[in-house]
């Protein structure tokens, strides 16, 4: 046998082995779609200047938002203005496709809508730069299911503290 006859066995019993296992422990069809669109966007970010990519973020984030479903776009619009509100330093942009808000280019807080990845409720995410440290635990992320007014008002109280 070959090298050439080899490789070709190989990369056919590997290819085979991993779509007859249902089990595959990689990343799904849904992160695989998160990592393209984050290399994208870093991509544009690259090419455009930061002063650009700041007046491009707002419009890309709407856009992204107009794209979710009806439920998690009402939730996504009226996290984007609670944001905007109460912590308009930060800017928004796009992160693994989703709409995030940054100090200094860094992420925040961001929005993962239910559909992103097939979870049965939408997301609210603060990063370690968030200053929301309370002891020596706190949360560090919110399942949305709708918003009503004391909702609003505490993810605007949160936004402002992480945004510091």
């Amino acid at each position: 046998m070959t090298n050439t006859q080899r490789t070709t066995k190989s990369a056919k019993s590997t290819t085979g082995t991993a779509t007859a296992d249902k089990t595959y422990d990689g990343f799904t069809e849904e992160e695989r779609g998160a990592m393209k669109e984050r290399a994208k966007e870093l991509k544009a970010t690259s090419r455009r200047g930061s002063r650009t990519a700041k007046a491009d973020g707002d419009t890309e984030v709407r856009a992204k938002i107009a794209e979710m479903p009806e439920a998690d776009r009402a939730i996504a619009e009226r996290i984007h203005d609670i944001v905007r509100t109460s912590a308009p330093d930060l800017a928004p942009k796009l992160w693994y496709g989703m709409p995030a808000y940054a100090r200094d280019g860094k992420v925040v807080c961001f929005f993962q809508s239910a559909q992103k990845f097939k979870t049965r409720y939408a997301t609210l995410g603060f990063s370690d730069l968030a200053k929301l440290d309370d002891g020596t635990m706190w949360p560090s992320a919110y399942a949305l299911a709708e918003l009503n007014a004391d909702d609003e008002a505490r993810i605007g109280e949160l936004i402002k503290r992480a945004a510091g």
